[in-house]
Order: structure tokens, then C-alpha cells, then sequence
């Protein structure tokens, strides 16, 4: 049977320690991963998030079914701390009466809805703007808002498959590979965090606020690095190397005779420590067949092979010790239980359980940005659905109590209980 992981409380933060974003507001319209990735990073340095969901069910991550606890998912959980949560139906008009009430108020909105939605509902920025001219509004999609693929829907593996980042993945013989985690959506919601910090800048000095757009394309593509570079630049189409980029022997899996290690000694520098100091094979060196970078290329399953009896020869910590003396950049092949129990992990408090209000508490994966000056805030779970609908309106937008019931009476947040 297994067994949840121990899991230390988590240290708060010091007193009256300012945030990054203390004073901002976001409305956050996004669900699933690259959208509210990009909020939750604004809402842990210090930003209001008021989350957004559908009535009916909510973000669709809250159906994920990788783990649950309390009710909730892991995916959900993993993506959504430190918001407060408010349920409106679009479909309603005093809901949308709400939402653009927020939305005038905001320093910030965050959408990624199909194309069109937003518009659908008077919501887009065309249609708030002049209200709010100041408003930094981000919309993230598959493939931009504007031109022929506008409309298409898309998922991080489709834009990792049509971008060619896909076809660079997995092994010469076996067909391209997907990245285990939503890396597209992942690294589209950094950018997109990105996209509204430097509109903020701008509008520091301008006066007002913009439009930003990022897309999941468009990150893909960026993401094919050196490798899309070096197609623009010679026209060869790269192909995949596994765990041995450009087919690098002296990069990627060894095995010792009792476990897996990965290596990267990329240069002529390391490798030739790794020959002589770690491998005592100087002739390594010496050989015109293995002397330098791109005739070790050329001989790479030959000096693969010889490596790989070598470190085959003996145990995975006799060559992990060899190798850290040497200052070989070098690392265990751990799985997930490993890593998260790992002293480089552990070490760096990045692990920690927080309250909530229906498992008692939750794992919590702390944000990795670090801030000597404005900290992270101190965490606060995911927001059951429309759990703080009522104290946003009240607290938020001014509302009391008789507006609040005349709202929930008109069904603008979806069944009784989503009023928080």
C-alpha cells in the first residue's frame, strides 16, 4: 500500500515583509494549465487573484485524474494557490453585470477561453477597454487571435506536434515523444507572467494599459532553441538524439553496475577530467579518434561503448564520488519519490503542507522564484468553487447584502452554495 510523503509545516513569512504586488487586482477568466499558471505566480507575490469559474464543475482541471484529496484535485491544487474564487454564469446577465464591475475595477484580466468567447460576451478588451484604460488584459490561446487559425483550438501536445519541438524528442529509432508535463502550457503561462509585468512597466511610464497576447505556438516554436536556429541557418532538419543531444557520447545515461546516472560533459575541458581523473583511460585523450568534440562525434557508439564498460565496472556511488571530486556535472537518474526526497529538494524547504478547508491540509510546491526584498506570500490552498463569491462582492465591489441576494435569486452564480 502506499503512503502519502511527510511533509513539514510551512514557515511563514516575517512580519510586515512587503510584497512584489501588494495592491494589484487580477480577474482571472483561465482554467486548465497555461493561463492559470501565469496567475497563480502574480497571486504569490502579492497580487489579489479573483478567480473565475463556471458554475457547472468549474476549471476543468478539478476533473483531473492523476490524485485528489478533500475533493480536489491534484492538477487543480497544484495551479490555483493563493486566489480567491468567485462562480458567475456568463449566460446570465447580472452575471456579466458582475464581471464587468471587476473587470472596471482591475488592474489586470487574464483570459484563455476559445476564440471569440470573450467577445461573445462583451467582455473582450475592445469592449472594456474604454472603461478602463489603464487595464494591462492578457489573452493566451493555441494560435493567436487574429488570422485564419484564430478560432482553431489547441492543447499543449497538438502545438507540441505541430511546432516540430515534438520530433525532437525520444530516441533516432522510435517515434517522437511528448513531455511528460504540460511543458508548452508551463512555459506559456511564464510568458505570459512575463507579458504583464513588462506591461505594467510600460504603463509606469505611458499612462496606460495594452493588450498583451501570448500563444501556445508560439512558445513551441521558440522552444525548439539552437535546434530551429541551426535548421534556418544549414536547412537540415534536425532530428532526435535521446539523452545524448547532437549525439554527444560524453552526455546522457550510463549505468554502474547497480544503478543509472546522467552525465553531461559537453566540452573538450570535462571531458577530458572524465577520461582521465574518473575513467583513467588517458589513451581516450590521446586517440585521434576521440581527441576532440566533433571526432568524438564521429565515434560515438565506439566511445559509448567504451565508457559504458568502464562505469559498468563498478558501483553507481564509487563513480558519483570519482566524478563530484572531479567536478563532472553529474546527477542521479531519480524518479519523482526520489527527487521530492532528495537533500537538494529537501534542503531548499521546497515541499510543505498548508490548510484547507476540506482535507484539513495539502501538499504545497513552493513557487522557485526567490526574492530577498518581496517574498512569496504565505500560501493559501485553491479556492473550493465560489468559495469566496461573497466576500468579493462584498469586500471587492461594495455590494450588501440586498444586492448579493437579489444576484443569487437571479441565478447569476449557478446553483445555491456557490456563494461562499
Amino acid at each position: 500500500m502506499m503512503t502519502r510523503p511527510e511533509l513539514p509545516e510551512r514557515a511563514p513569512r516575517g512580519e510586515g515583509v512587503p510584497t512584489a504586488l501588494d495592491g494589484l487586482l487580477v480577474v482571472d477568466f483561465t482554467r486548465v494549465v497555461a493561463g492559470p499558471a501565469c496567475t497563480q505566480t502574480l497571486a504569490d507575490f502579492g497580487a489579489e487573484v479573483i478567480k473565475i469559474e463556471n458554475p457547472d464543475g468549474g476549471d476543468d482541471t478539478r476533473a483531473y485524474e492523476h490524485a485528489e484529496i478533500g475533493g480536489e484535485s491534484a492538477a487543480y491544487l497544484s495551479l490555483n494557490r493563493n486566489k480567491r474564487g468567485i462562480a458567475l454564469d456568463f449566460n446570465n446577465p447580472a452575471a456579466l453585470e458582475v464581471a464587468r464591475a471587476l473587470i472596471a475595477k482591475a488592474d489586470v484580466v487574464v483570459e484563455n477561453f476559445s476564440g471569440g468567447v470573450m467577445k461573445k460576451f462583451g467582455l473582450d478588451y475592445a469592449s472594456v477597454a474604454p472603461t478602463n484604460p489603464r487595464l494591462i488584459y492578457c489573452s493566451i490561446s493555441a494560435y493567436g487571435r487574429k488570422g485564419e487559425f484564430a478560432l482553431r483550438p489547441g492543447f499543449d501536445p497538438i502545438t507540441q506536434a505541430e511546432s516540430g519541438f515534438m520530433s525532437l524528442n525520444g530516441f533516432p529509432d522510435g517515434e517522437p515523444v511528448r513531455t511528460g508535463p504540460p511543458i508548452v502550457d508551463m512555459a506559456t503561462g511564464m510568458s505570459a507572467c512575463n507579458a504583464i509585468l513588462l506591461a505594467l512597466i510600460a504603463r509606469d511610464r505611458l499612462g496606460r494599459g495594452q493588450q498583451v497576447e501570448v500563444a501556445l505556438i508560439d512558445t513551441a516554436v521558440s522552444m525548439t532553441g539552437f535546434y530551429g536556429m541551426a535548421y534556418l541557418i544549414n536547412g537540415n532538419n534536425p532530428g532526435r538524439f535521446g539523452n545524448s543531444p547532437n549525439g554527444s557520447p560524453t552526455v546522457g545515461v550510463y549505468r554502474a553496475s547497480d544503478g543509472p546516472l546522467y552525465m553531461a560533459c559537453a566540452n573538450d575541458r570535462l571531458y577530458r577530467r572524465l577520461v582521465t581523473d574518473v575513467l583513467e583511460r588517458p589513451d581516450l585523450v590521446t586517440d585521434p579518434e576521440f581527441a576532440h568534440r566533433k571526432a568524438r562525434t564521429a565515434n560515438k557508439e565506439k566511445l559509448r561503448g567504451i565508457i559504458a564498460s568502464v562505469f559498468a565496472s563498478d558501483t553507481l556511488e564509487h563513480w558519483m564520488a570519482k566524478m563530484k571530486k572531479a567536478n563532472i556535472p553529474v546527477g542521479y537518474l531519480r524518479t519523482v519519490e526520489e527527487g521530492f526526497n532528495a537533500p537538494e529538494v529537501r534542503d531548499r524547504h521546497r515541499l510543505s503542507k498548508i490548510a484547507h478547508p476540506t482535507a484539513g491540509s495539502v501538499p504545497n510546491i513552493e513557487s522557485p522564484v526567490h526574492m530577498s526584498l518581496t517574498p512569496t506570500v504565505d500560501p493559501v490552498a485553491a479556492p473550493l468553487l465560489g468559495q469566496h463569491t461573497r466576500d468579493v462582492l462584498s469586500k471587492t465591489l461594495g455590494y450588501d447584502d440586498r444586492r448579493i441576494a437579489a444576484l443569487t435569486e437571479a441565478g447569476a452564480f449557478g446553483k445555491a452554495g456557490n456563494t461562499g
